[in-house]
């Protein structure tokens, strides 16, 4: 694969990716040289966020292998710049690269809240758990500014609506008043999002993430204030952090999360050769190591979409990934499965002009 990338080391610095190859419906990229480069301090890649109007924002799914049909997305792009983010293919359909364009170039759906309302409040809605986060995190670092999440959350609470959020972000605990209030009538439940242990690799493998010690603090905040939280371990990367499974499900735990989950890596797309130029400059001595496991899971193949296969791999390694993963889970307490959000409270709110029920 030609290496595309415009910009030097020096300017990514802090973000996962370290190209910026076309998008797979995008014209090929090559940088030039045009005789005018002058010796100068090489700027970093500024993140850019530019708003969107949605037309709509429930997105259904009808995948057997995930525990929800429908979730929304108020940003496209992360921040977080994790370069091992199974969502970065997605950047493809809006012109732009999944390589650095993806964690640099975002869009925030400035009317997602509203949107949101007018879509709950349908008639034909029929309630059942929402998903946020299962693409592009809703607490990455440019929520702090926007504020969708936040507006998000208060409508799902007007119309107690029950919600699954999954997050690396920090800036969850902001939320923590509406969370509570949920977290009381079995409306909510979160899921953070730990790698790894080792704070050094996780810096290099998701540069804007927050690091692993405080994400942990971020479950026992959350669980101290009832919130329930899972301590998620996805993805786990054969060879290079597989080892850690037990001790991450041990910090969960102590943390206070009450469930656990584990995903395999995905390299969908785009982001097998992401990955792959990521090892060979992060990890060369384990490179061979890591991508001959994936591929052992997934028939020769550096991914395998099917259903039932994409999430776990199949083969001895990761039937003994999930042996590991039960006993661990056995031994501390954490449930794999957990009692469905309640569905029964759902209420579409009155509205301004909305007449009153005779009744109520």
């Amino acid at each position: 694969m030609q290496n595309t990338d415009p910009f030097s080391p020096r300017c990514r610095k802090a973000r996962g990716a370290l190209s910026n190859a076309a998008g797979r419906f995008d014209l090929t990229r090559e940088a030039q040289d045009d005789g005018w480069w002058q010796e100068a301090p090489d700027p970093s890649v500024a993140t850019e966020i530019r708003n969107e109007l949605a037309r709509s924002l429930i997105s259904y799914n009808r995948s057997p292998d995930l525990p929800f049909d429908r979730s929304i997305n108020p940003y496209r792009g992360c921040e977080h710049g994790c370069v091992y983010c199974f969502a970065r293919p997605s950047h493809a359909y809006l012109g732009l690269s999944p390589g650095l364009d993806f964690e640099t170039r975002l869009v925030a759906r400035s009317n997602a809240a509203e949107v949101l309302r007018k879509e709950l409040s349908a008639r034909s809605y029929k309630v059942a758990t929402l998903a946020i986060g299962t693409n592009t995190d809703p607490y990455q670092p440019c929520e702090r500014d926007h504020l969708l999440m936040r507006q998000c959350l208060e409508v799902l609470q007007a119309f107690n609506h029950p919600v699954a959020i999954v997050t690396k972000g920090t800036l969850i605990e902001r939320d923590i008043d509406i969370l509570t209030d949920m977290a009381r009538r079995g409306l909510v439940r979160v899921g953070i999002s730990v790698t790894t242990l080792d704070a050094n690799l996780s810096r290099r493998m998701e540069p804007r993430a927050p690091v692993p010690a405080r994400r942990l603090a971020t479950i026992r905040r959350l669980s101290a204030a009832g919130v329930p939280v899972r301590i998620m371990t996805s993805p786990l990367v054969p060879g290079l952090t597989d080892h850690e499974l037990e001790a991450l499900l041990a910090a969960g735990q102590d943390a206070g999360a009450d469930a656990a989950s584990w995903i395999m890596l995905r390299l969908p797309r785009e982001v097998s050769q992401l990955w792959q130029d990521w090892l060979h400059e992060h990890a060369p001595d384990r490179a061979a190591k890591v991508m001959a496991r994936l591929r052992e899971m997934h028939g020769g193949r550096d991914y395998d979409p099917r259903w039932g296969h994409r999430m776990r791999g199949e083969g001895e390694y990761a039937e003994m990934i999930a042996r590991r993963f039960r006993l661990a889970c056995k031994r501390l307490g954490l449930a794999e499965r957990t009692a469905p959000l309640r569905t029964d409270l759902f209420a579409k709110p009155l509205q301004p002009g909305d007449q009153l029920s005779l009744f109520s």
